[in-house]
C-alpha cells in the first residue's frame, strides 16, 4: 500500500514540475493482497473536440477518496491532478483607481503640411490712423496780385495746418473732374429793383457759362420769407427758371440771413458728401425780415414811421442783434462745407450808408470765413466780368485732401490754415476751418 501511494505522489510531483496538462490519471484498485491492478478505462467518444486556443481552465480541487467498511474486503482511493495555470491579475476595486489627469487635445496637423512663412506683423500705427480718420476735403483758390488764377501746383507747393498743427496732405485733386453744385440766391427785395433785370440775365449766363453737364444749380428767392424757386437741376432749367422770377412791383422786405441759411441747409441735404458746394448772392444783404432780427427791426420802422427819434442806443442794440445773427449763419455755411461768393449791385453807394457798410461787412466775413469772396461793382456792367471771374476761379481750385487724426468731438469746430510757402507772391482763399463730423 506504501508502495503505490509513493508511486501516486511522484507521479503528482512529475507532472508538477513538468507542467503537463493531464486531467484525469489511472485509478488504480489495490486488494488485500497487496497486488495491483489497472481499472480499464471508459471508452473515449471519438468526436474530436476542439480547444480554442489560449484557453486556460480554471483549477481542479484535490479530491481524494477513501471507501473503507468492515463487511468488505477492499478499499478504493481516487486521486486528481489539477492544471496548472498562472496566478490571476490583481484587479483594483474601483475605490483604488486613480483618475487620469485630463489632457487638452493637440490640433490636427494634416499630414506632410509644411508650416508656411511666418505672416509679417502690421506695426505701420499710420494706416490704423488713415482708417478711422477723418477725410477732410479743403478747395483752396491762388490768384496772383491780378486776381487770375495761379495754376501748375503741386501738394509740396502747400501748408496746410489744422490747429496749429502742420497735416500730410494726402493727394490734390482737379476740380474739374469734381462735380459743383451751386446754389444762387437772387434778391427780389425793392432795394434793387431798378437792376432787377440786367442781374437776372448776368445771373442766367453765368449759370450757362460755368455749368458742365454733370453741375448742377438750385435757385433761392430773397424775399420776406426765402423761396426755392428751382431744385438742382442742369444750366438749362436752372437758368430758364432764374429768368421765370418776376420783378418786385411793392415794397418787399429782405430776409437775407434766412435765405442763406436755408440755401446751406439745402445743400447739406442735396448734395452729395463729395461734390464742391457753393452759394453765389445777389444782393445788397441789408436784413430787415429774418426770424433773427425781425422783431428789432419792425419796432424800429415802426418808430421812424411815427416820426420818433430811435432810443439811445438803438444802433448799438441793432448792430449786436445782426452781429449774433450772422454768426448763426456763418456757422451754418461752414457746417454745409460751401464756399460763399457775393456780389452787392449796390456799388459806391453804400460808403455814404451806415446800414449799408455794416450788410457789405457781414458778406465779406461770410466769403473770408468760407474761402470765397465779396464783389462789390462800381458800375453794373462790370457784373458780367465779377461772373466770368467767379467761373475762372471755380474753374482753377485746389482740393486739397488730407486725413486729420483730430481727436476731437462730433461738432467741434477745428481752424484750418492754407498757405503757398513757394509762392509768398500768390494771395491764397480757402475757408478757415470745419465742423467735425463722425
Amino acid at each position: 500500500m506504501s508502495l503505490v501511494n509513493d508511486k501516486l505522489r511522484s507521479l503528482l510531483l512529475l507532472s508538477i514540475f513538468l507542467g503537463t496538462t493531464l486531467a484525469v490519471v489511472p485509478v488504480f484498485e489495490t486488494n488485500v493482497s497487496g497486488q495491483t491492478t489497472r481499472k480499464p478505462r471508459p471508452a473515449r467518444k471519438t468526436q474530436k473536440q476542439t480547444r480554442p486556443p489560449q484557453t486556460t481552465r480554471a483549477p481542479n480541487a484535490l479530491t481524494t477518496g477513501t471507501s473503507s467498511n468492515a463487511s468488505t474486503a477492499s478499499t478504493a482511493q481516487q486521486v486528481r491532478v489539477p492544471q496548472l495555470t498562472p496566478p490571476p491579475q490583481a484587479t483594483p476595486t474601483p475605490s483604488q483607481k486613480t483618475p487620469m489627469p485630463q489632457q487638452t487635445p493637440r490640433p490636427v496637423v494634416p499630414p506632410f503640411a509644411e508650416p508656411g512663412p511666418p505672416q509679417p506683423i502690421n506695426d505701420d500705427e499710420d494706416e490704423v490712423i488713415r482708417v478711422t480718420s477723418n477725410l477732410v476735403v479743403v478747395p483752396v483758390s491762388v490768384t496772383n496780385e491780378r486776381g487770375e488764377p495761379v495754376q501748375g501746383l503741386k501738394a509740396t507747393d502747400f501748408r496746410l495746418e489744422e490747429e496749429g498743427r502742420v497735416q500730410e496732405i494726402a493727394q490734390t485733386s482737379d476740380a474739374e473732374q469734381v462735380p459743383l453744385d451751386i446754389a444762387i440766391l437772387f434778391d427780389v427785395s425793392s432795394s434793387i429793383s431798378q437792376r432787377f433785370e440786367f442781374e437776372q440775365q448776368a445771373a442766367a449766363r453765368f449759370l450757362k457759362q460755368v455749368l458742365k453737364p454733370i453741375d448742377r444749380a438750385a435757385v433761392f428767392a430773397i424775399e420776406s420769407k426765402p423761396r426755392l424757386a428751382q431744385q438742382l437741376a442742369s444750366a438749362e432749367i436752372a437758368s430758364a427758371k432764374l429768368l421765370e422770377i418776376p420783378a418786385p412791383t411793392k415794397s418787399t422786405p429782405t430776409a437775407f440771413y434766412d435765405a442763406t441759411v436755408a440755401a446751406a441747409r439745402y445743400l447739406a441735404q442735396n448734395a452729395p458728401g463729395r461734390h464742391r458746394r457753393v452759394i453765389i448772392v445777389i444782393s445788397d444783404g441789408d436784413d430787415n425780415f429774418s426770424e433773427r432780427v425781425k422783431e428789432g427791426e419792425v419796432e424800429d420802422a415802426r418808430a421812424l414811421n411815427r416820426g420818433e427819434k430811435l432810443p439811445t442806443g438803438a444802433l448799438a442794440r441793432q448792430t449786436a442783434t445782426h452781429r449774433k445773427a450772422l454768426l448763426e449763419v456763418q456757422r451754418e455755411v461752414q457746417r454745409a462745407d460751401a464756399v460763399f461768393y457775393s456780389i452787392n449791385p449796390s456799388g459806391g453807394g453804400l460808403k455814404f450808408n451806415a446800414r449799408g457798410t455794416r450788410a457789405q461787412a457781414g458778406l465779406q466775413q461770410l466769403a473770408e470765413t468760407t474761402g470765397g469772396t465779396s464783389f462789390t461793382p462800381e458800375q453794373l456792367e462790370e457784373l458780367e466780368s465779377i461772373f466770368r471771374r467767379i467761373a475762372a476761379e471755380l474753374r482753377a481750385q485746389y482740393l486739397l485732401q488730407y486725413y486729420s487724426n483730430s481727436a476731437a468731438p462730433n461738432g467741434k469746430f477745428l481752424n484750418i490754415k492754407v498757405r503757398t510757402p513757394t509762392r509768398p507772391d500768390a494771395h491764397v482763399r480757402a475757408r478757415q476751418g470745419y465742423y467735425v463730423k463722425k
